[in-house]
């Protein structure tokens, strides 16, 4: 019955999910090379000849926290992150899945808190600007502005708001193996999350 019910919501969250991540890891991509070319571009000023810019370590870091942001929430749905899970692997199905809800539950708690602080977080950044990128306005005849951190700072809260819909649908999937003995993978959830385990592998 359970199951039957939250299959299908399965599918409907796994869906959204895939489609959003899959988005974030364009960016992402974008992001490190970004990264990689600003830091070539820093070097090549500051080594070769002899006078470094001043915007490129800040572009640099902007990017690394993007990336950081939008591909956290891919290793978590892949089971990408570091854990230890010898104790899992002599549990049943059902008493593995037992423990990885209450784990996910306890996940849940921390990545909502740090929702809400994140928020309060990205809301100061639009006191504080960048000290050395600017929005080229001057490319259309207006006056360059600095960047405000806002846009930076939200980089690492859409990543927490991420992780949390990749949480509840981790949940989920724990909740239809805990009642059913099943994977939810085995209730015909999308094709494209059959390899997302119940938290990080």
């Amino acid at each position: 019955m359970i199951s039957a019910f939250l299959v299908p919501l399965i599918k409907l969250l796994g869906g959204i999910n895939s489609f959003v991540l899959s988005i974030g890891r364009v960016f992402a991509i974008a992001g490190i090379a970004a990264m990689v070319i600003a830091i070539l571009v820093q070097v090549f000023f500051r080594y070769v000849l002899g006078n470094a810019l001043p915007w490129p370590d800040e572009l640099a870091r902007f990017c690394m926290l993007w990336m950081t942001g939008l591909m956290a929430p891919i290793a978590y749905r892949e089971g990408g992150f570091v854990a230890i899970d010898m104790l899992q692997e002599v549990m049943g199905k059902r008493l593995s899945a037992a423990l990885s809800l209450l784990l996910l539950l306890l996940s849940l708690l921390v990545l909502v808190m740090g929702v809400k602080l994140g928020y309060k977080h990205v809301n100061s950044g639009w006191l504080f600007s960048s000290s050395s990128l600017k929005i080229p306005l001057s490319l259309i005849g207006m006056q360059s502005v600095k960047l405000k951190l806002v846009y930076m700072y939200s980089s690492l809260w859409i990543g927490l708001i991420l992780l949390t819909s990749v949480n509840i649908e981790l949940i989920l999937k724990s909740i239809v193996t805990l009642f059913s003995g099943e994977d939810s993978d085995d209730q015909n959830t999308p094709a494209d999350i059959t390899n997302v385990s119940v938290g990080a592998d």
